[in-house]
C-alpha cells in the first residue's frame, strides 16, 4: 500500500469511526481488513483510469480538444461513475 494510501485509510478510519487504525489495539484487531482495503483502493483507482481512458477515446472537436477540458471532463465521467457530488 503506497504512502497516500495509507493516509487516505487513516483519514477513512477516522471519518468512519473516530479511531486511528494505526493504534496498535485496532490494527491488531484489523489487520486481516488490511489486504482487502489495499486491494478494493486499487480497484477504485483503476475505475477511475477508466473513465478517464473513456474521455481520451471520445471524439470531441479540436478547439475543444486540450488539457484543460480533458481534466474537467474526467473529473464529471469519475463522479457520474461513482455518483459522487460535492
Amino acid at each position: 500500500m503506497n504512502e497516500r494510501i495509507k493516509e487516505l485509510r487513516k483519514q477513512a478510519w477516522k471519518e468512519a469511526y473516530n479511531v486511528d487504525p494505526d493504534d496498535p489495539r485496532i490494527a491488531r484487531a484489523h489487520k486481516a481488513m488490511e489486504e482487502g482495503m489495499a486491494k478494493f483502493a486499487k480497484l477504485i483507482v483503476k475505475e477511475c483510469i477508466g473513465c478517464c481512458e473513456n474521455v481520451i477515446s471520445d471524439q470531441v472537436p479540436l478547439y475543444f480538444d486540450n488539457w484543460l477540458s480533458g481534466g474537467s471532463q474526467c473529473i464529471v465521467e469519475i463522479k457520474q461513475h461513482f455518483g459522487v457530488e460535492e
